[in-house]
């Protein structure tokens, strides 16, 4: 097969845990596996690295909530009427503590924790006689260190203060951990990537190393995080490390084709999601995102969103017409009206919108033309990212086998321009790498960056539009400490939708009941009963 993340049954038992309840690792397993004996071997832990990665596909992870909860309260999408039950509560800002997919994600980002110091504990005692079984050893402890800093750097942006559990040992003794400061997570995050960037390959094989951690990035999510405690300088010095040799990133010719079913191959991906058909397989279920992800027949690693969003299928969410906006600002060159060419990439809508009018290229009877209905007061555009519609006309049911992107090449070039205008540069560097990002497109380029204030705001829009659906925007929104303010704006502005539900409260999300009743020293420590 040409993914390498699947799940392995056989491991469940070992695996199968949610959350902080790490009372169920006192369980007998009942596939005969012990913890200290199976994972003897480079081919026993390598398959515990695989199932650690196979989290990622978990509920409330990049299967099917994570896209819906990100997009929803950065408000890249809108709810349509077909999006009902307790998701639709995320796109109103009307969720609370007991919110399913929040809880979701909590447990699965701790699961992840959980997988990936189980791998940290048994590769470190592992003592192989051959160098090459200890090189593996130390690949797969950095690959875990990455996996950890990556469910930590979610949990410490997105809940602040939270339990800290970086051994399995500590799990074992101590079922009810405290919260631990943002600080001491950020800490743990820098700690663990330094570490897997010096242990971590360049590049795999393509044959056997698909959707594995590599040095680039370790690095590329270490640059992220110090640019999100605003550690500018630091920041700018790792990002820029990804732009020269040993690494060999560069942008995709295509912007389409990096949300498209070739997107595997990109020279722009430094860490993906990765996903297969339903029918690649042979074995598993259609639904498996619903729940079954290691119990409704395993080899299953399709994404959801697809059949989720899809204008022909199950149609759940809109883009909003302010975010289409977005796209429409001054002509750089000319300071005429502009639409950015990434509008016809991102969302299907009229003409005038900048947005795709033609579906199913690819199909036998070729092109159809998008039923754009200007008279929708909702505003009738529809996502096109992540879709493929070019290739049929609607999909039958969730199976699309489009990886998601978590860090790709564009991202870190603006993430480094950004480090650069925070201290004050808004000279030629910073102005090449966003013009570097819109030439990609066809953008027309920048002159000048301006003074520090407009610098920011042109790196802010230009964020918004390339990586539009991409679940970066509410993380931005969050830490550039406008997330109030532009949210409620767009909501009044929006068509059918005048709410203006964001309350500082929303900054952090809640501490799910799902963690608050199981632990006490974590309920206690929660302030009017949300964070």
């Amino acid at each position: 097969m040409k993914k390498i993340i699947y799940f392995l049954m056989g491991l469940a038992a070992v695996f199968q845990l949610a959350g902080c309840d790490e009372s169920k690792l006192d369980l007998e397993s009942q596939s005969a596996y012990d913890y200290k004996t199976y994972f003897t071997s480079s081919e026993g832990l390598n398959q515990a690295v695989i199932a650690t990665y196979a989290t990622l596909l978990h509920n409330g992870l990049w299967s099917r909530e994570y896209y819906f909860i990100f997009d929803l309260l950065g408000y890249e999408a809108k709810k349509t009427t077909n999006l009902q039950g307790d998701m639709a509560q995320l796109a109103d800002y009307s969720f609370g503590t007991s919110q399913a997919q929040i809880g979701q994600l909590w447990n699965s980002l701790y699961r992840l924790i959980l997988r990936s110091n189980v791998v940290i504990d048994r590769a470190g005692v592992w003592n192989p006689a051959s160098a090459a079984d200890q090189q593996a050893a130390k690949q797969y402890i950095a690959e875990a260190r990455f996996l950890r800093s990556y469910a930590y750097f979610n949990i410490v942006n997105l809940w602040g203060k939270a339990p800290l559990i970086t051994a399995y040992d500590s799990t074992v003794a101590n079922n009810y951990p405290s919260r631990a400061s943002a600080e001491a997570i950020w800490a743990t995050i820098e700690n663990d990537l330094k570490l897997a960037a010096a242990d971590l390959p360049v590049t795999y094989d393509a044959a056997t190393g698909l959707g594995r951690a590599t040095k680039g990035a370790a690095v590329a999510l270490l640059g992220k995080s110090y640019l999100y405690q605003k550690k500018w300088a630091r920041a700018e010095t790792t990002l820029a490390q990804l732009t020269a040799a040993p690494f060999t990133y560069s942008l995709d010719p295509s912007y389409e084709n990096l949300f498209s079913s070739t997107n595997q191959s990109s020279p722009e991906n430094i860490f993906q999601i990765m996903n297969a058909k339903w029918t690649d397989w042979g074995i598993g279920n259609q639904y498996y995102v619903f729940g079954g992800q290691e119990t409704w027949g395993g080899k299953a690693t399709h994404s959801d969103r697809a059949q989720e969003y899809g204008f022909k299928d199950w149609f759940n969410v809109y883009i909003p017409t302010t975010t289409v906006k977005s796209f429409q600002y001054a002509n750089p060159a000319t300071g005429a009206n502009y639409i950015d060419p990434r509008a016809k990439f991102t969302f299907y809508g009229s003409k005038e919108s900048g947005g795709d009018t033609q579906y199913c290229q690819k199909c036998a009877g070729g092109p159809i033309d998008f039923p754009f209905k200007a008279d929708d007061p909702q505003g009738y555009y529809v996502w096109k990212k992540y879709q493929y519609y070019n290739e049929v006309a609607s999909y039958g049911g969730p199976q699309s086998s489009i990886n998601g992107q978590v860090i790709r090449f564009a991202d870190v070039l603006l993430m480094l321009a950004e480090a650069q205008i925070q201290q004050g540069k808004t000279g030629s560097d910073p102005l090449a790498l966003i013009n570097q990002v819109r030439k990609r497109s066809g953008a027309v380029a920048y002159t000048t960056l301006g003074a520090q204030a407009d610098a920011l705001k042109i790196l802010m829009r230009e964020r918004q539009v390339e990586l539009c659906g991409e679940q970066s925007r509410y993380f931005d929104l969050i830490r550039w400490g406008i997330a109030k303010q532009t949210l409620n704006a767009q909501r009044a502005a929006e068509p059918g939708d005048g709410k203006q539900p964001f309350q500082d409260k929303n900054v952090l999300l809640p501490i799910p009941d799902v963690e608050k009743n199981y632990n006490p020293n974590v309920a206690k420590d929660i302030a009017n009963g949300w964070n």
